[in-house]
């Protein structure tokens, strides 16, 4: 739909370069928008939906809250993976998780130091690694992600959701800490027409966001690889850097860090190996990405030597992942 009306909105300007431009600009702004607000609506409808039922808070955090979160780069991704663009879909994924470990954090670091969980440490942070190498070795396999590969990364996020469930047994509850508060006047009726506008948002919201991308990169003659590592990277990432600047204002970063590798690790599995899956061809997975998968293996081999002594980033930490991002931020445009 979204494309219908990009073309017929470029057409009226004759296909002039820079009308085309800003035009698309606008798409992915509108698309950024839906995206995140409709994310926003589906969490806080869902959530209040699961207290009146009575889930308790820590299954909502491992699910809605996780789910809604990293809904942007889910919708851009499966989206993209459907309309066979590998540039945008296998992109989004790597550079939101560049993005967000070496920019968010190193901003949330440069605000206050932040502290680290011992599981974050000890388990989560190198699951991210291992993750990451596992997607690149089975992107150059064959060149592709197929379905099959797909079944793998959905059967390590089973996995990882069992490790989060036995971990908030031990008393880790944590993940319970971003569920809105609950509303003892919201009726199930209101929050489900509530929900189903979020994900009609965020579905919308990753439409224009594509084909807005999409004629960017055609217009001005970019890579669709250097698009979705960077401006489609940023604008799913949005949700992730204003929670932690937040939590990081108002002294709650005990969690940060968890969130972002949490984020991370459910941009891999669940978002990629639901791609595969439901993507009409295997998603191309050029040679082009080595660099990119490989930067993302050693964001998250930093960010662990980084906290290795004192278990925390310090400002000279963030100091150092902010130089790192803009290192590569300039390599993608060379």
């Amino acid at each position: 739909m979204s494309d219908t009306i990009l073309n017929y909105l470029t057409g009226l300007f004759q296909n002039n370069a820079v009308a085309s431009v800003i035009i698309s600009v606008v798409f992915l702004v509108i698309g950024f928008w839906g995206l995140i607000k409709g994310a926003d609506i589906f969490v806080d409808s869902a959530s209040q939906i699961a207290a009146k039922l009575k889930v308790p808070l820590i299954v909502i955090g491992l699910t809605i809250v996780a789910f809604g979160t990293s809904a942007p780069e889910a919708a851009i991704s499966i989206t993209s993976a459907v309309q066979n663009n590998a540039g945008i879909a296998v992109g989004n994924v790597l550079g939101s998780n560049i993005m967000n470990i070496l920019f968010i954090l190193g901003v949330s670091a440069m605000i206050c130091k932040l502290p680290v969980k011992k599981t974050t440490f000890r388990w989560e942070i190198p699951f991210v690694a291992i993750i990451t190498a596992v997607m690149l070795g089975l992107g150059l396999w064959n060149n592709d992600l197929n379905r099959l590969d797909g079944v793998v990364f959905i059967l390590l996020f089973a996995l990882f959701m069992g490790y989060l469930i036995k971990l908030s047994k031990s008393g880790d509850t944590s993940a319970a800490d971003d569920v809105p508060e609950i509303d003892e006047n919201a009726s199930i009726p209101k929050m489900i027409l509530l929900v189903i506008l979020g994900l009609a948002m965020v579905v919308l919201g990753s439409d224009f966001t594509v084909s807005g991308a999409t004629r960017i990169a055609e217009v001005i003659g970019l890579d669709d690889r250097v698009i979705g590592l960077t401006v489609v990277a940023f604008g799913t990432s949005l949700p992730e850097l204003v929670t932690c600047i937040q939590a990081a204002r108002k002294g709650k970063v005990d969690i940060a860090i968890g969130n972002i590798i949490g984020s991370n690790i459910f941009n891999i599995l669940f978002v990629v190996g639901i791609s595969a899956l439901v993507s009409p061809n295997p998603i191309a997975f050029p040679n082009s990405f080595i660099v990119d998968a490989v930067a993302a293996i050693a964001s998250a081999v930093l960010l662990w030597l980084l906290v290795l002594k004192n278990k925390q980033i310090s400002r000279l930490g963030g100091g150092i992942m902010l130089a790192c991002y803009a290192g590569y931020f300039v390599y993608l445009f060379l």
